[in-house]
């Protein structure tokens, strides 16, 4: 019996819509990626586990999609790892799918430095791989559009991507809403409640305030650690309303005696400040419950949620102070977004924001009606695809319905029949098969009249 042919949970195949719609985005993000100054990367889709491992959370590490060694790479295994899986993975296992773009970008740098200028400007548009439950919006394969500065630490280029973020969105014709955050007012609000020590499971817990609710996150606070009195600290300052300067203003008076928490104030003051000048057009709010689990973020923190479409965040990033240093490069600062290309499929898809010109793929389709009729159309078909014009001839000489047929199947919305009336007058029939009108024109007339 025949194997079923599937692909793994958590990935899916692209036809060719699909793939046009993608590649639509691609191309528009790549577009105003380049405006701003920045310039391509790619990296392996593998990396060495050591450069993986530890750099986003214990949550992150069990993410991790570990590849197997070559080879015999049970050979060495001592019968006491069989009980401890992380024992057993690092003994078989030295390379790891990536799970993101920013730990690759952060070794290149230091591979690099020497061959960079600084600051270093770049965006990469590559699959990343992440071990979790498949769901809607949330698959184990999936394409990150990342864009990184590193080398400067001025909060000109956090402005820069509340631009880049702006202007990719109103090309996409999408509302969306910019949160931002700032990691050091939250590493102020972990001291001013007596748990300096507890950052990180402050953030991991606060980071799931829209998957699992306020009640469910003040109970894993108290889980990890965190007394009422602290709680209750926290969760008014999670809930705090008002505009971006009143936020600030109430920040200022809770955080007052934390100087890592006015820090953090500071600068999303001063960061504000540009937006407010830059005249940004879409909604960009501070959002005080914004948390970013991953480890690494030091500064300003982002994420993206559509407005008009219910899925999770389809932008996210953040300012990270020492990435670099765990490879041997300390004090180089950076900040970088990335867009969830596949997220933002699913909104425009469900938006209905696609612009048709751009999934068209074959803009006219030639008949073939015999071999004098082929050898009309070929000269013809070449000086319009000269002119940027998607067009295919059919192959075989078959009943002109299953000419037609194909072409409507296709979506090709032009279909041109030249039989032995119109190579005799020098012209070509163009059917419009979305109206169903038909006209004559001149071989020449047909780039103008279409295109």
């Amino acid at each position: 019996m025949a194997q079923k042919p599937s692909i793994p949970k958590g990935t899916r195949d692209f036809g060719p819509a699909e793939m046009a719609g993608r590649n639509y985005i691609f191309d528009t993000i790549r577009s105003v990626f380049k405006k701003y100054g920045y310039a391509p990367l790619e990296t392996p889709s593998m990396e060495n586990l050591s450069t993986l491992l530890g750099k986003y959370g214990d949550e992150g590490d069990k993410l991790l999609f570990k590849v197997l060694n070559s080879g015999d790479a049970f050979a060495k295994v001592e019968p006491e790892m069989l009980s401890n899986s992380n024992a057993l993975s690092l003994k078989v296992c030295e390379k790891g799918l990536r799970y993101d773009l920013t730990v690759p970008f952060a070794r290149y740098v230091v591979q690099h430095q020497n061959e960079l200028v600084f600051p270093f400007k770049r965006y990469q548009i590559q699959p990343v791989w992440r071990a979790d439950r498949p769901q809607k919006g949330r698959y184990r394969e999936f394409y990150q559009c990342d864009v990184d500065v590193i080398g400067s630490k001025s909060l000109i280029n956090e402005l820069e991507l509340v631009q880049i973020v702006d202007e990719v969105f109103a090309k996409f014709g999408v509302n969306v809403c910019i949160k931002i955050n700032n990691r050091k007012v939250l590493q102020g609000l972990s001291e001013i409640i007596g748990h300096p020590d507890k950052l990180v499971d402050i953030t991991v817990a606060i980071d799931k305030i829209d998957k699992i609710g306020l009640d469910a996150v003040k109970d894993e606070l108290r889980e990890r650690g965190i007394d009422e009195q602290g709680i209750s600290t926290i969760e008014p300052v999670l809930l705090l309303q008002g505009s971006a300067a009143e936020k600030i203003e109430k920040m200022k008076a809770i955080l007052a005696s934390s100087e890592a928490g006015m820090k953090g104030v500071a600068e999303l003051e001063e960061l504000f400040g540009y937006i407010s000048a830059a005249r940004i057009n879409q909604e960009v709010e501070i959002d005080l419950s914004l948390a970013r689990g991953l480890n690494y973020y030091t500064g300003a923190i982002f994420e993206v949620k559509a407005k008009d479409f219910a899925i999770g965040s389809i932008c996210g990033g953040g300012r990270y102070d020492d990435l670099t240093g765990i490879f041997g490069l300390p004090n180089m600062s950076g900040v970088g977004i990335s867009f969830g290309a596949d997220r933002i499929y699913d909104v425009l898809q469900g938006l209905e924001k696609f612009p048709k010109e751009a999934i068209v793929g074959t803009k006219i389709l030639f008949s073939n009606m015999g071999t004098a009729e082929v050898a009309y159309s070929l000269p013809i078909i070449a000086e319009l695809r000269a002119q940027g014009l998607n067009c295919e001839i059919y192959p075989d000489n078959t009943k002109l319905k299953k000419q037609f047929d194909y072409a409507t199947k296709k979506g090709i919305p032009y279909f041109a029949i030249v039989g032995e009336e119109e190579i005799n007058a020098g012209k070509v029939n163009v059917k419009n098969l979305e109206t169903g009108e038909q006209v004559q024109l001149d071989k020449n007339a047909i780039f103008s009249f279409i295109g």
